[in-house]
């Protein structure tokens, strides 16, 4: 799907999801450093921490990383300190190298680019921490730092006060068609990602340096 319209300038801000679409994640992966330490059956960690309200919570910014851990160590019998916790629960990412690269032409190419993210402070550290490309962007909008998450429409407010653009001066990428809808219900040119090659073509086709 091209996003170029006829006398309509290129976009002069790309804002990119973070989960899928610059790093990838696995959530099992920490239920299986973390499980064997808790009181819960094969399995059970990872359905607590992917169903129940703690990590909502979490990267809405309504509970600490301190209460996050008591939460989930109270609620599956963790028995494990905060710093052990929090290594176990955050070594989950791993780049996608090839929309990294894609980012790093747009910032050549002059091109403001954002990391827009439901996430939470564990993982926002490990990724700034571990991922040099993540230093590399104009700026951050973090769930967990805005007490709300996408799709709601507080935190689209938000992008555009803190890059100071609106409508079609924004391009958009995610990995969610809820969050991509609640973009172009705002007049932001979005676009589901699927793979970094249909992204990179269909950036190329809104007039970016890709």
């Amino acid at each position: 799907m091209s996003l170029r319209q006829e006398n309509v300038s290129a976009p002069t801000v790309v804002v990119f999801d973070l989960g899928k679409v610059l790093v990838d994640f696995d959530y099992s992966i920490a239920a299986r450093a973390l499980g064997p330490r808790t009181r819960l059956p094969a399995g059970g960690l990872q359905t607590l921490l992917c169903t129940s309200p703690l990590l909502c919570q979490y990267e809405t910014g309504a509970i600490t990383t301190a209460q996050f851990h008591g939460g989930v160590c109270a609620a599956s019998g963790l028995d494990m300190g905060l710093e052990e916790f929090s290594a176990c629960f955050a070594d989950i990412f791993s780049e996608i190298q090839p929309m990294i690269d894609l980012q790093a032409a747009l910032r050549e190419g002059g091109v403001a680019t954002w990391i827009f993210s439901n996430t939470n402070e564990i993982a926002a550290r490990h990724i700034r921490r571990r991922f040099a490309f993540f230093s590399r962007f104009d700026g951050y909008v973090l769930s967990y730092e805005q007490g709300a998450m996408k799709p709601d429409p507080k935190i689209y407010q938000v992008v555009e006060r803190q890059t100071g653009r609106k409508g079609e001066a924004i391009l958009y990428l995610d990995d969610r068609a809820e969050n991509v809808a609640a973009g172009l219900a705002r007049g932001w040119r979005a676009l589901l990602h699927e793979t970094p090659e249909k992204t990179r073509v269909a950036l190329a086709q809104a007039g970016l340096p890709v």
